[in-house]
């Protein structure tokens, strides 16, 4: 996966979808709930906020997740900032990035902020109860040299049939590895490769109803070691 900002189709003049993979960023019915439903529920969230939580990601695309967890975070009140480290290797321009959050003007006090950092090329910045760092570049590398860890975590790349290199089982195992004691996942998808990756790499692995017209969707908590 060579680093390139990729062409962005619109579908239904509001839902972009990528030209590279040819799989939508969010969902074509309503891409918040989704969000909510797929990470933020999928993780418990926001019951297991707590002072210093940190949730990552794989696959930042419109940062619609992250604000939904931002969202979540300041209304339940917890104390400091939230903390969001995401991985992409396709950063989208600003402006499809805009153009993709104006569909959901409940974010917009979020969403301006964020785009203001996002134009002025930040990939690391602070925000009122926000602490967050995007870093591009192929996820299979740039995991492996993270020195962080997460509570959480939002796997959200593009279909494993689309998008195999983001569901390698050696990269579910870097999940794993920088996943704090009793962290967890959730995806969207239920695909059985996926669910035997984070199996093998450690999380006890569940599947649940998904959002909309997906049956199924998967979630996990990282097992305690023997």
């Amino acid at each position: 996966m060579a680093d390139q900002t990729p062409a962005v189709e619109w579908r239904d003049g509001d839902t972009p979808v990528s030209s590279l993979f040819q799989d939508p960023y969010f969902s074509v019915v309503d891409g918040l709930a989704e969000t909510r439903h797929v990470f933020l529920a999928g993780n418990d969230l926001p019951a297991r906020f707590r002072p210093g939580f940190h949730i990552a990601e794989l696959g930042f695309g419109t940062g619609l997740n992250m604000l939904a967890a931002w969202a979540a975070w300041n209304a339940s009140g917890t104390d400091g900032p939230l903390r969001f480290t995401s991985f992409e290797a396709y950063p989208l321009a600003p402006a499809d990035i805009a153009r993709a959050l104006a569909a959901f003007p409940e974010l917009a006090p979020l969403s301006g902020p964020f785009l203001q950092r996002w134009r002025a090329g930040a990939r690391r910045f602070s925000l009122p109860g926000l602490e967050a760092e995007i870093i591009e570049g192929d996820a299979r590398q740039r995991l492996g040299a993270w020195d962080g860890a997460a509570d959480a975590w939002f796997l959200d790349g593009f279909a494993p049939a689309r998008n195999p290199e983001l569901w390698e089982p050696a990269l579910m195992a870097q999940v794993a590895a920088h996943t704090r004691p009793g962290g967890t996942f959730a995806t969207y998808t239920a695909a059985g490769a996926v669910r035997r990756a984070l199996s093998e790499a450690g999380f006890e692995v569940a599947r649940r109803p998904g959002f909309g017209r997906k049956r199924h969707m998967s979630t996990g908590r990282l097992r305690p070691p023997p």
